[in-house]
């Protein structure tokens, strides 16, 4: 299956001038209508709908359509009807006047000091009375339908650039361990000869004082040096760091709803890393654990964005 950004954008109109021509060869006298799709991560599906009164009671029928497709992300569904009158100002009939007119005349019975309607409050008023209605819903459902496919399309697209940037830090992540893993063994028993060495320099038995260690005070250096040893000792965590790093490239193989499991192996992968900075004892491993958070960060950044 494909990896999916919850990151994405598409619109739609009916009517031969809209982006989805095909999806009504009627124009429809009433008025063309207009739908645009737009999401961003989030940590559950969070829809959102911007609709005018003539599509209100299709909100139902728009989250379920939604929801059929989208598992994660913060949506937003704007819908907008463009009416088909020319010369782009709705003339008022006379009708319309008349009936402001005694609208007016009531009003200002009962609120003298309200002002007078404005040419550009009836104007106004004779749009709104004029506004495109009738039943939106077949119409709505399919240029909404269209819209989705081409942000699902989209989520598509912008999934695999993340896919993959984030295989290729992997890559360079196994780099890191690989550089990391010879200086292990030797990083030990480097620590160990130099813990005995202290050893004997606080018994007084150094280079200058000559003699050896009491065997009790021997095994007691062995014991300690082979305890700091191990203290020091980041084999383990690399192991497990290579494991997080095959678990992580099998999810993007797989594909599907694989953003929550990735974000939480990459908090697995930060604190792999920062275990083996704090048990560093060398300035070359230092520098692998930095550069290891370093690409770390800029995975979580673009695994936040995974369906």
């Amino acid at each position: 299956m494909p990896v999916y950004s919850m990151t994405g954008y598409a619109s739609g109109q009916n009517g031969p001038s809209g982006s989805h021509a095909e999806a009504d060869a009627r124009p429809s006298a009433a008025g063309r209508l207009g739908v645009e799709i737009r999401s961003v991560n989030s940590r559950f599906l969070d829809l959102t709908f911007k609709l005018p009164e003539e599509l209100r009671q299709h909100e139902t029928a728009l989250r379920e359509l939604l929801t059929g497709r989208l598992k994660r992300g913060k949506v937003e569904l704007r819908a907008a009807i463009e009416s088909n009158a020319q010369g782009g100002v709705a003339e008022p009939s006379v009708k319309l006047l008349q009936r402001l007119n005694g609208v007016q005349d009531g009003i200002k019975a009962w609120l003298p000091g309200a002002r007078e309607l404005s040419v550009a409050d009836v104007l106004r008023l004779a749009g709104s009375d004029s506004a495109p209605r009738g039943d939106w819903g077949a119409d709505l459902l399919e240029v909404a339908g269209k819209a989705l496919e081409a942000l699902v399309s989209a989520r598509q697209r912008e999934g695999a650039r993340l896919a993959k940037m984030l295989e290729a830090h992997l890559g360079q992540l196994r780099e890191l361990v690989a550089q990391a893993g010879p200086l292990v063994p030797q990083l030990v028993e480097q620590q160990r000869t130099r813990f005995l060495e202290r050893w004997q320099e606080a018994m007084g038995l150094g280079a200058n004082g000559g003699g050896t260690l009491p065997e009790a005070a021997q095994d007691r250096a062995l014991t300690e040096a082979t305890a700091f040893a191990i203290r020091i000792d980041v084999a383990e965590e690399l192991t497990r760091l290579n494991s997080h790093l095959d678990e992580i490239e099998r999810l993007l193989k797989k594909g599907g709803e694989i953003g929550k499991r990735l974000d939480f192996l990459i908090q697995e992968l930060h604190r792999e890393a920062n275990t083996l900075g704090s048990k560093s004892a060398a300035l070359e491993l230092t520098r692998i654990g930095v550069d290891m958070k370093v690409l770390i960060e800029q995975m979580r950044e673009q695994v936040q964005n995974i369906e």
